[in-house]
C-alpha cells in the first residue's frame, strides 16, 4: 500500500488489534454438537484528552485506525498533526486519543447535541457538522472501465477471512484501478470505512484515484463517508437507498451498486464508465 511522506504528523499508535474470531460450541440440526466460529463484537470508547465522544461496537482489528477515521470522517478533528498519541485500553474498552494542545474537541456539547444515529448494521452515528462541511468536498470526475470493475471485484473476493470463518460481518476494501491496497472486515460496514479512511489520514494518502469497494448496502452515511475520503468512485455488492442516490448525485459520485461477478448497475455516473467487456451477442449464440 503506497502512502505519502506523513512522519512528522504521526501520532504514536498503540498496536492492540484484537483477534476477530471466537471458537464456541453449537448443536446442529442433527442433535450433533460441533465447534464453529463467530466474529468477535467489542464495544470501543472514544475519548478525546479524557472527553467521551462516542461508544462504537466493532469486531477490534483495527482500533486505532478506527478512532482516527471516525474523528476525521465526522469532521470533528481536521488536522492529523493535532494528535499526538492514540491508545487502546481494552480492559477499560476506551481507546484515549490524545491531542498535542489538550484542549479536545472545540464545541463539542453543541455537536453532541446535534447527533442522528443512522440505521443499519452495528448503527451509525452523524453529526451536523459532519452535513455542514460535506459540500465543501469537490470530488474529481474519472472514468472507469468495466474491465477494471471485474477486476477489482475479482481481487476482493478472496479477502474476507473473517466472513469466510465466522460470517457476520462487512468488508470494505481500498482500490486502485483493479488492486486492492488495503481490505478491512468489521460487524458494520461503516467501521471499515472508517479504518480505511484512518489508515488514509496517517499515511498521508489521496483518495482522487481510489476505488471504495464494499459487501453492505450504500446508505448516506457511507457516501458522506467515501466523499470526505475523496474518493470519487463508490461500488457494493449490495443495493442503494434513496438519499445516498441523491447525495452522490449531489456530490458527483460514480456508484455502483449489485456488483457481484460480471453483473452490475450503475446508480450514477453511467458516461463515466467505459463499456469495454460487453460480450459479443453473435459470440454467445456461437
Amino acid at each position: 500500500m503506497s502512502a505519502g511522506d506523513n512522519s512528522q504528523n504521526r501520532p504514536r499508535l498503540s498496536r492492540a488489534g484484537l483477534s476477530p474470531v471466537h471458537q464456541v460450541e453449537v448443536v446442529d440440526n442433527l442433535g450433533r454438537r460441533r465447534e464453529v466460529f463467530i466474529p468477535g463484537e467489542s464495544p470501543l470508547t472514544i475519548k478525546v484528552d479524557d472527553r467521551e465522544v462516542v461508544t462504537l461496537m466493532t469486531l477490534g482489528t483495527h482500533p486505532e485506525e478506527l478512532a482516527l477515521g471516525y474523528l476525521h470522517n465526522q469532521r470533528l478533528i481536521e488536522d492529523i498533526a493535532d494528535i499526538e498519541s492514540v491508545e487502546v485500553d481494552w480492559e477499560r474498552e476506551t481507546v484515549r486519543v490524545a491531542t498535542r494542545h489538550g484542549q479536545g474537541i472545540a464545541d463539542l456539547d453543541e455537536k453532541l447535541s446535534r447527533v442522528t444515529v443512522t440505521s443499519g448494521c452495528g448503527q451509525g452515528t452523524l453529526f451536523s457538522c459532519t452535513v455542514d462541511k460535506l459540500y465543501e468536498h469537490k470530488l474529481p470526475q474519472v472514468t472507469v472501465r468495466q474491465s477494471t470493475i471485474y477486476r477489482l471485484i475479482e481481487a476482493a473476493a478472496p479477502l474476507n477471512p473473517v466472513y469466510r470463518q465466522g460470517g457476520s460481518v462487512h468488508g470494505c476494501y481500498l482500490c486502485r484501478d483493479g488492486e486492492v491496497l488495503m481490505s478491512v472486515e468489521d460487524v458494520g460496514r461503516h467501521n471499515a470505512a472508517d479504518a480505511i479512511a484512518g489508515r488514509m489520514w496517517l499515511d498521508g494518502m489521496s483518495g482522487e484515484d481510489k476505488i471504495l469497494y464494499t459487501t453492505g448496502r450504500l446508505t448516506s452515511e457511507i457516501v458522506m463517508k467515501t466523499a470526505f475520503m475523496g474518493i470519487p468512485v463508490l461500488i457494493s455488492k449490495s443495493g442503494v437507498t434513496q438519499m445516498s442516490l441523491e447525495l452522490a448525485r449531489d456530490m458527483g459520485m460514480l456508484v455502483i451498486g449489485r456488483a457481484k461477478a460480471t453483473r452490475f448497475l450503475v446508480y450514477n455516473g453511467a458516461d463515466q464508465v467505459v463499456f469495454d467487456a460487453i460480450p459479443d451477442p453473435q459470440a454467445t449464440q456461437a
